[in-house]
């Protein structure tokens, strides 16, 4: 077997892996490699050194458990062997030559080392077997077997003579068994290790024949594949063949002056022992640009980022100060809004107050005109009795008329009579014209007489108007008088209302001085309702004071002075109104 006797995976390429021709320029290789040199049918890594990675089954057949049990119990008599063996030397050396003082303090501290490295031995085993292995627990374990080593190979040294060849083997031979001890304990803990992790990536060892024929390249690879955590020996060998291969390929390119190449071109070589291949060497300049480029686009993102937070933060920031300034302008609108309703309220009390002041004047002035109607009825009624008293005088005057025509029909009935009986001889054309001025005299006398009772009827009626004039007339100065009345009634009242609107308007005037709050301004307000009713509240008490404003002044009128709809809000107002009052407010 050559050099060349490598295992047939180890020349094959690694389809995963990119070739470098892109990043670097290289071109493709001069000459095909044909494969292996030897038709070697099986692998290296696996019939030669035994590191397979196909894993076992989950569960061990009868025969693999008496096999398993078998080796368990032949390595505990090997571990007995050796315990008894290191006991006694390591005793009877620690009495003579470590100054134990006794040989019983020797065989205690052979005891106590040996105990040591059985108990940590068992702690491994069984921390691997529950699949959390301890992994620094094994190099205590080999100091103390290492010692114990040395001192089973010093108890065989010769005393008092030079060393001979069969003194080194016997120096030997005292430390073999504690070796070999060692050595069942790490296959066993491997062994524990592979069955309940059989999923755990293996690393594979190289090959005994390269490590003689090839020393100084074999312990890079060893170094490489440890340092850099790769457990494919040969992937390892591609890699390095990669290598090798690109090298010459630089060489013929630059005619065998590599120091002419560029530092992209020369990282393969620089990053080979940092665990890097060619491909993965020769993209790094672009995957770093890309890194960097990636880290200015992060950080010009995070600018913005920050840019955009700081702006929504100032919007926000805006916002909230705009909302705050709406408030305060929303508040200070409802303040001048019920500042505004409280003088317009004031202003239209007023103004009812002088309009009450001017129908008062307007009732008196109509008052003077019903006093003067009045006293024009009475004139009226005086000029009907003088009427009706000339009416009487008439119809006296027309009954003495009647009676003279009376008496004038009666003389000259006795004319007639007297002259028939004294001119009996007169004509008969006298008779007639005698007869027809008699006639003409009772005609007459009949008209008077109708005329006269023209008069007593005509004075009749003007005494029954007369008398309906005078019943309209006390009607109209009772009429008169009730407005009167009630004229002075609303003068008062206008009074008052104007009284209470000045004493509103100067109440409002000294809380827009105060620059009080909408319920302070309503609370004053209700207590200028209670003392506008005329509610007194001199000597009493909190009690009292309560009971007198919720006599004068109701829920509903607070209600309705306020405009709320809460029975609670309004009862509140009027509660704190009885505290105010009880304190001595006054407007």
């Amino acid at each position: 077997m050559t050099l060349t006797d490598w295992p047939r995976t180890a020349a094959d390429p690694d389809p995963r892996m990119a070739s470098p021709a892109v990043a670097s320029g290289m071109p493709k290789p001069i000459s095909k490699t044909p494969g292996p040199v030897s038709d070697t049918p099986e692998l290296a890594s696996e019939t030669k050194n035994g590191t397979g990675t196909k894993s076992s089954p989950g569960k061990l057949s009868r025969s693999q458990k008496l096999a398993t049990g078998a080796i368990v119990a032949a390595a505990l008599v090997l571990a007995g062997i050796g315990l008894y063996l290191s006991f006694e030397h390591v005793a009877v050396f620690a009495h003579r030559e470590l100054r134990f003082g006794s040989l019983g303090n020797g065989q205690l501290f052979a005891v106590g080392v040996d105990v040591g490295i059985m108990i940590m031995i068992a702690v491994d085993l069984l921390m691997a077997w529950l699949k959390r292995p301890i992994s620094w627990i094994r190099y205590p374990v080999w100091l103390l077997t290492g010692a114990t080593v040395v001192l089973n190979a010093a108890s065989g040294a010769p005393r008092n003579r030079a060393w001979e060849l069969l003194d080194y083997v016997a120096a030997g031979a005292h430390g073999l068994v504690p070796v070999l001890f060692i050595a069942v304990v790490e296959l066993g803990r491997d062994a524990i290790d592979r069955m309940v992790r059989p999923e755990r990536a293996e690393r594979d060892s190289i090959p005994w024949i390269r490590w003689t024929l090839a020393p100084a390249a074999t312990a890079r690879i060893f170094r490489r594949m440890r340092l850099w955590g790769v457990g494919s020996y040969p992937e390892m060998v591609r890699r390095d063949q990669e290598l090798i291969a690109y090298e010459q390929w630089l060489k013929r390119k630059y005619k065998g002056d590599i120091t002419k190449a560029t530092e992209d071109q020369l990282l393969p070589m620089r990053m080979a022992p940092y665990g890097y291949t060619v491909a993965q060497a020769l993209a790094m300049p672009d995957e770093q640009e890309q890194a960097a480029q990636e880290r200015e686009e992060d950080a010009e993102r995070r600018r913005l980022d920050a840019e955009t937070r700081s702006e929504v933060a100032k919007a926000e920031s805006e916002a909230e100060r705009l909302r705050a300034k709406g408030k305060v302008e929303a508040v200070r609108a409802e303040v001048d809004g019920q500042t505004g309703q409280a003088r317009a309220h004031a202003r239209a009390q007023v103004s009812a107050a002088e309009r009450a002041a001017e129908l008062e004047e307007a009732s008196l002035e109509t008052a003077v005109i019903a006093e003067a109607r009045a006293r024009e009825a009475q004139a009226a009624r005086v000029a009907g009795d003088e009427r009706e008293a000339k009416a009487a005088a008439d119809l006296r005057a027309a009954d003495l008329e009647r009676q003279a025509a009376q008496k004038r029909k009666e003389a000259a009935e006795a004319d007639r009579v007297a002259a028939a009986e004294a001119q009996a001889v007169e004509t008969a054309e006298i008779a007639e014209a005698r007869q027809r001025a008699a006639e003409a005299d009772r005609a007459a006398a009949e008209t008077e007489k109708a005329t006269a009772e023209t008069r007593r009827r005509a004075a009749e009626a003007d005494r029954l108007t007369a008398e309906e004039n005078e019943r309209k007339a006390t009607a109209d100065a009772n009429t008169q008088a009730a407005r009167k009345r009630e004229a002075d009634t609303e003068h008062a009242a206008a009074e008052a209302r104007l009284a209470a609107a000045e004493i509103e308007r100067r109440a409002v005037e000294t809380e827009d001085t105060a620059k009080l709050m909408p319920r302070e301004r309503a609370v004053r307000k209700v207590a200028r309702m209670a003392l506008a009713a005329g509610a007194e509240f001199v000597g009493l008490d909190a009690d009292g004071i309560h009971r007198e404003l919720c006599r004068v002044v109701s829920i509903a009128d607070v209600q309705r002075a306020f405009d709320v709809s809460s029975t609670d809000t309004a009862s509140k107002y009027r509660q704190e109104a009885v505290t105010l009052l009880a304190d001595g407010y006054r407007p």
